[in-house]
């Protein structure tokens, strides 16, 4: 899974097609629609001649030797975000997201653990698939708040400089972020009544358009409204100057 992802994160210069037949190898080997999860790696190591190293310590289909590894599952959502599939990515978020592990009696038997806090790990192992593993972990949770805020959302912070990037599902009318920058609110409403689904944008503050995007942040204890209209490429942003800022 690390060498899609990275196929896909790494430089914009690289070639297209290898970034897609990663993607597409991430679909079709590590994605696993009925668990919900997304698997580091397939087959685990089990009965190997060599020794790959700790990671052969873990039993088959648990933490990363086979298993879902949500720090790596998070980057292959982001991934998949970069590539333009805002849909696939949502979907993506949703499966790792542990409140729809829990949603039946059923499904919180098998995951076992809180529904409420990230798990590092959900195993793959036989009798033992979609179980939760050691939660409250604070690298994976942090990773998850970031994909959502920044890879979908597209809240995406440089310095004083603020730019929305949004890569939500196509179907989303509108969202809102609130954001306070020191004694500042800044109201940002995200519109797309047309259905767009690339992340090109239009950009006013306080009535003032933006035409690079950007919004620069003022700590003036004043409340400013931030209007972003997604567009379809060519009306605002191209959508390769916003994905060149976000790597």
């Amino acid at each position: 899974m690390i060498a899609s992802e990275g196929a896909t994160e790494g430089r914009r210069d690289g070639r297209a097609d290898r970034r897609t037949t990663a993607m597409r190898s991430l679909e079709n080997y590590l994605v696993r629609e009925d668990a919900r999860l997304l698997m580091l790696l397939t087959p685990p190591f089990d009965k190997t001649e060599k020794d790959p190293g700790y990671i052969k310590g873990y039993l088959p289909g648990v933490r990363e030797n086979g298993a879902q590894y949500t720090h790596a599952a998070l980057w292959a959502v982001l991934a998949t975000a970069l590539m333009g599939n805002s849909d696939r990515a949502f979907e993506l978020y949703q499966m790792i997201n542990p409140l729809t592990h829990a949603r039946t009696p059923e499904e919180a038997a098998a995951y076992k653990v809180e529904p409420y806090v990230v798990a590092a790990d959900v195993y793959t192992a036989a009798g033992q698939l979609g179980r939760g593993g050691w939660t409250w972990y604070t690298g994976s949770a942090s990773w998850m708040y970031r994909v959502g805020l920044e890879g979908i959302l597209g809240f995406t912070k440089r310095g004083d400089m603020l730019y929305m990037q949004p890569r939500a599902p196509a179907s989303w009318p509108q969202y809102t972020v609130e954001y306070r920058y020191g004694r500042s609110t800044y109201l940002i409403t995200v519109q797309n009544q047309e259905n767009v689904s690339g992340s090109a944008v239009e950009v006013t503050v306080d009535g003032q358009s933006r035409p690079d995007g950007g919004i620069q942040l003022i700590d003036d204890g004043e409340r400013h409204e931030v209007r972003v209209q997604r567009v379809r490429t060519g009306a605002g942003q191209t959508e390769e100057l916003v994905a060149d800022d976000r790597i």
